[in-house]
């Protein structure tokens, strides 16, 4: 029988996932044919029945149900069947697939990844550190070998990606550079692994062993999600006001605003293939392996000249006459390098239609030619455009990092279901009653009545179960995105996370506020160390007692001549926060709380940081 290799299970599994929104292991036999769909292996009708009528005829049909565990099963058989050469291609649609030694202990299937991402990202990384000081002993590497698995070994060129993705999310001075020793590489490797999180990577899973020791599929997954969220990162309206000339007739902004940053991609590509007078595109997989909607975006987005210092640069359109697929995209490549934009596909990566790949290459054309000009429309109201601030960002990259699904871009139009609320409570151990939750797709017609439905469960969860403060809060609240409510429940939720994780750690014993503050003054008076009165005490606008702490959990590691401690300037507090966030994720801590927490001092936030540092000096001991 075939094999399903790891990333293709992975795959499965996401797909699975998204009709299986309470993580009840079935889904109703209806959803199937939109279930091979989602995971783009489209079959047949005749052959969706087929499989219904046969695992009815076997007994493994239960109440219109079929598990994950029947779903793979009729993959399994499709793959290794003469019927399914269609199928099959679309299943193994990377011929590039690498296996990798060692299987999963979970599907005992093989490990394995995708040889045309590992030579894309490599690619990427060479042409985006080039010039990096700190990167030259691993620079450049080889994208048709292995260099890339070894590269990440020291954690220098992961925290260098990030940084890149996100910028200031590592303090350069807690990155250790030269002279590295197995002690130190892991730190680098922690800092790395903590700050991914932070910004919003799902890396349960990953370890450090696992960069160390260069795990292929691992290192990628990770380093796509780094990637991508540095690629889509400004694809956001409040960020970029020209998005709202993607406005559509009879749209308003709320609803522009709702979209997701690869939807809003793929409304910018359609934008200019409505202007160039060709048909449009639903997805980047399928619908582009032609090269033609390319061609016509190319033509579209390249500059005319009619900008004042910008060259033109003409865009040669014969090639989308060749009469082979792989002929005419590579004629197209040639095009898009004049751009400056061939980065992350070959041409057989646009015939073959690789999802992740084709996206990147769109989302990196738009950054570098947008090609859109913001509305001089007086009727839009500008000032409802508001960027997400702190804590919205601290939230949605937390919930992020746990692989909520689906992944969140805003925070209260992804909330407005309460389906991923549902899924935090079930990471803080609160039982979920998925019978009773109302799972997409919704139907247009009461569609809003199901989603409230949800959010008040949400609310008399919160109450009853987890018992949380929601004096005020209603279903309605969520649903509607009330900002100062729904964040009232986040905090609620993320700090029982995290208190939590300290009970474990402290076998079961309860953990309060003052718990955490008496461990951290404990901690801090044995090193010598002066302490705090509490999560709003003013010294903590200097880190000083945090970075105090941390040299308390593992001495000697503070650079305290990388730091001003008395008469500091609000330049210089941030300068001490900086390297106090990103010291306390080098040590182990997962810290979602940004720099500017601390100076303020935020008591919630810095609440959090003490907790972690917490958590991080119990395993210690």
């Amino acid at each position: 029988m075939a094999q399903i290799s790891q990333e293709e299970m992975e795959d499965l599994r996401e797909a699975f996932s998204k009709f299986d929104m309470g993580a009840q292991g079935h889904i109703a036999t209806e959803e199937l044919n939109d279930l091979f769909k989602a995971a783009n292996l489209p079959l047949p009708g005749y052959r969706i029945r087929e499989i219904i009528q046969d695992l009815t005829a076997t007994g493994a049909q239960h109440d219109g149900k079929i598990t994950f565990d029947e779903f793979i099963s009729v993959v399994h058989g499709i793959k290794s069947s003469e019927v399914s050469k269609t199928f099959r291609q679309a299943i193994n649609k990377k011929e590039g697939i690498c296996a990798v030694a060692g299987t999963s202990e979970q599907s005992g299937t093989q490990h394995s990844y995708a040889e045309e991402e590992k030579v894309a990202f490599v690619n990427w990384v060479n042409k985006a550190l080039e010039k990096d000081p700190d990167c030259q002993h691993v620079l450049p590497m080889n994208p048709n070998n292995d260099d890339l698995f070894k590269a990440v070994g020291d954690g220098i060129l992961l925290c260098k990606m990030i940084n890149l993705s996100v910028p200031d999310t590592i303090d350069e001075r807690t990155i250790n550079k030269k002279k590295l020793t197995p002690f130190t590489i892991q730190e680098n490797l922690n800092l790395a692994l903590n700050s991914a999180s932070a910004i919003g990577c799902h890396v349960v899973n990953i370890g450090a062993v696992d960069l160390k020791e260069g795990r292929q599929h691992l290192v990628l997954g990770l380093l796509w999600q780094v990637i991508k969220i540095g690629l889509l990162a400004d694809i956001e309206i409040s960020r970029n006001e020209a998005l709202i000339a993607l406005l559509r007739e009879g749209e308003s902004l709320e609803d522009l605003m709702k979209l997701s940053p690869e939807e809003l991609l793929l409304r910018w590509a359609n934008y200019h293939l409505e202007k160039a007078g060709c048909p449009k595109i639903n997805n980047f997989s399928s619908d582009i392996k032609d090269s033609k909607a390319y061609y016509n975006m190319l033509n579209q987005v390249a500059p005319k000249g009619d900008e004042e210092g910008i060259p033109p640069i003409a865009i040669d359109m014969t090639g989308i006459r060749e009469k082979e697929d792989l002929n005419r995209a590579e004629c197209m490549l040639e095009q898009a390098d004049r751009l400056g934009c061939r980065q992350f596909v070959t041409a057989t990566d646009v015939i073959r239609g690789n999802p992740k790949l084709n996206l990147a290459f769109v989302a990196n054309l738009f950054h570098k030619y947008p090609a859109l000009k913001k509305p001089e429309n007086q009727d839009i109201d500008w000032s409802s455009i508001e960027g997400e601030t702190r804590e919205e960002r601290t939230f949605r990259n937390w919930m992020n990092s746990l692989g909520v699904n689906p992944r969140v871009n805003h925070l209260y139009v992804d909330l407005a279901d309460a389906l991923v609320i549902f899924q935090l409570y079930e990471k803080i151990k609160v039982p979920v009653d998925w019978s009773r939750v109302n799972k997409p797709p919704y139907a247009k017609l009461g569609g809003n009545m199901k989603k409230l439905e949800n959010c008040n469960y949400a609310v008399e969860l919160g109450k009853n179960q987890a018992k949380f403060s929601l004096v005020g809060i209603a279903g309605q609240d969520l649903h509607e995105g009330n900002r100062t409510l729904t964040l009232a429940l986040l905090w609620q939720l993320m700090r029982r996370y995290t208190l939590n994780i300290l009970e474990e750690l402290g076998d079961g014993q309860k953990v309060t506020d003052d718990t955490i503050v008496s461990w951290v003054n404990s901690t801090l008076t044995a090193a010598g160390k002066a302490t705090i009165s509490g999560f709003k005490d003013a010294s903590i606008s200097t880190s000083m007692p945090v970075l105090d702490l941390i040299d308390a959990i593992q001495p000697g590691c503070i650079g305290y001549d990388l730091l001003k401690m008395e008469g500091l300037s609000d330049d210089e507090k941030l300068n001490n926060a900086k390297y106090a966030i990103s010291m306390a994720r080098k040590i182990g801590a997962r810290v979602y709380a940004l720099p500017e927490d601390l100076v303020e001092v935020k008591p919630k936030m810095v609440m959090t940081v003490f907790a972690c540092l917490m958590a991080r000096g119990m395993k210690r001991a």
